[in-house]
């Protein structure tokens, strides 16, 4: 036994290469990125793809218009020297690059539509993001990448901490540092990021919500790939509906338990939320206007990115609700075959009683066993019971005494539901959600606990309100007893958003 330089044995060192040259080897052989980039026509293909797919964010694309834009890049080359390479059609290009043996575009139909569509797979994204690294960058940063690492180490640090005390001066030591910032900044010691380090920021930011956009494609596969194998176990079973539901269900909810799929779903709580897009609208301007980041010349789309994150998790989204339109489709065909069978087996027996109607044969002509009897025991019959009489005193009447008031019996409040009604329908005209406080603000509150509480019921009732526990906002009612803030009364409770 020998010991190699590294200090592991020659025979370690040996199985380790085999094991390493077997899956690069493997990789080289059949992944499409590593195809793409070993292609003859990788430049072609890498290039139009980007310019068509990733720079715009375009999911899918006709097959009809995606012919038609190759066939202009192809125009291009071909006047210039590259006519003996590119002798193909664009529909033929296109058609090599979407087959097994390429593997870099799909090529589907859409729902109810029978014209073909193509879209980037995420291992072609994932080569194409790799081509870009390759030129020089301008600017090269480590600065922000040091402290995101150093953040993250944070937060794994202070989330995995099950000691209280410790939590508690991890944040006292937090609230030090933010009084001592606040300090420096009332005394006039602002300190702001030079331009080195906004811009250093700034391409990690372009970087990483690139990235993301490269993740959904990923998560999307593996979905779809989920309904592939879900259309074959319908297409081949022949067991019960209960198994094969629960099988597909299976596999769904291991999606979506395992780490990737509750990551995506806390992104996708996380986005969908109406202050997070206005707080990401608001920090995007403020970035893209600073002059550090305008010298960059960042992409026009930077503005919109989280626009592209909800585009690209609305296609994810809209994967898992095909798969449950398949297993519906499933359930409807089945219960249709089995009322089919059902009436076969009816029209039968009425065929067959029609034919020995004239002529019935000897004896007993068919039997059907009792699967149960009913047993009714005279001793478990309830004995009759006389019905009691009520008696009925001719007592007259007095007039008590008492202190009672009795002004609650006619100051009862009534809630008119339609005048609130209208009132959200009006706000809602002009934009897709509004929360409570917006209601509130625009219309002040009349009646004060009872039209909150007519407000809420109306948006679990008709609206399908939206709540977000991380929000507290106030809601004034109003009081009788004069406009003082002493008597104003104020309702705290978690942010409730109405929808169109």
């Amino acid at each position: 036994m020998k010991t190699s330089f590294f200090g592991t044995t020659t025979e370690t060192v040996i199985a380790s290469l085999t094991y390493d040259f077997a899956k690069f080897e493997e990789l080289r052989t059949y992944h499409p990125a590593w195809r793409l980039l070993r292609a003859e026509h990788g430049a072609l293909v890498a290039s139009f793809l980007h310019r068509v797919f990733i720079v715009p964010n375009v999911r899918s694309i006709a097959a009809a218009d995606l012919a038609e834009a190759l066939e202009d890049d192809l125009y291009l080359l071909r006047t210039g020297s590259a006519e003996a390479v590119f002798r193909k059609t664009a529909t033929d290009y296109l058609n090599d690059w979407a087959s097994p043996e390429r593997g870099w575009l799909r090529k589907f139909y859409g729902i109810g539509s029978d014209e073909p569509r193509f879209d980037l797979t995420p291992a072609t994204e994932k080569a194409i993001a790799w081509i870009c690294t390759l030129s020089d960058r301008s600017f090269v940063g480590t600065e922000s990448r040091l402290r995101t690492l150093f953040d993250l180490l944070k937060q794994i640090s202070e989330g995995s901490e099950t000691d209280p005390s410790r939590r508690i001066e991890e944040l006292q030591r937090r609230r030090d540092e933010i009084d001592m910032e606040i300090a420096r900044v009332q005394g006039g010691d602002v300190l702001v990021l030079n331009d080195t380090a906004v811009k250093d920021r700034f391409q990690q930011f372009t970087q990483l919500a690139r990235e993301l956009l490269t993740d959904f494609r990923e998560v999307e596969q593996k979905f779809r790939q989920l309904d592939r194998s879900a259309r074959e176990r319908i297409a081949l079973w022949d067991g019960t509906k209960g198994t094969l539901v629960a099988e597909i269900i299976g596999g769904r909810d291991a999606i979506a338990e395992s780490d990737q799929g509750r990551s995506f779903q806390a992104f996708w709580d996380f986005l969908l939320s109406r202050q997070r897009q206005e707080e990401l609208s608001e920090l995007l301007t403020r970035v893209l206007a600073l002059p550090a980041v305008s010298e960059l010349k960042p992409d026009a789309r930077t503005r919109l990115v989280h626009h592209d994150w909800l585009e690209g998790g609305g296609a994810t989204q809209r994967m898992v609700a095909q798969l449950s339109q398949q297993l519906r489709r499933f359930l409807d065909d089945q219960v249709w075959l089995e009322n089919r069978r059902i009436m076969d087996i009816l029209r039968s027996i009425e065929s067959k009683v029609l034919v020995i109607r004239c002529s019935p044969p000897d004896g007993f002509v068919t039997d059907i066993a009792d699967m149960s009897c009913d047993v009714e025991l005279p001793m478990e019959r309830p004995l009759y019971r006389s019905a009691v009489r009520p008696v009925i005193a001719d007592g007259v009447l007095e007039l008590g005494d008492s202190d009672l008031n009795a002004e609650a019996l006619y100051t009862q409040v009534v809630v008119d539901r339609e005048r609130l009604i209208r009132h959200i329908d009006r706000s809602l005209q002009d934009q897709a959600e509004v929360s409570l406080s917006e209601l509130a603000r625009m219309q002040p509150m009349q009646q004060g606990l009872a039209e909150l509480v007519s407000y809420l019921h109306l948006g679990s009732e008709r609206y399908g309100a939206k709540v977000d526990e991380a929000v507290r906002e106030e809601i004034s009612l109003r009081v009788d007893e004069g406009d003082d803030a002493i008597n104003r009364k104020v309702a705290e409770l978690p942010r409730v958003v109405f929808e169109r």
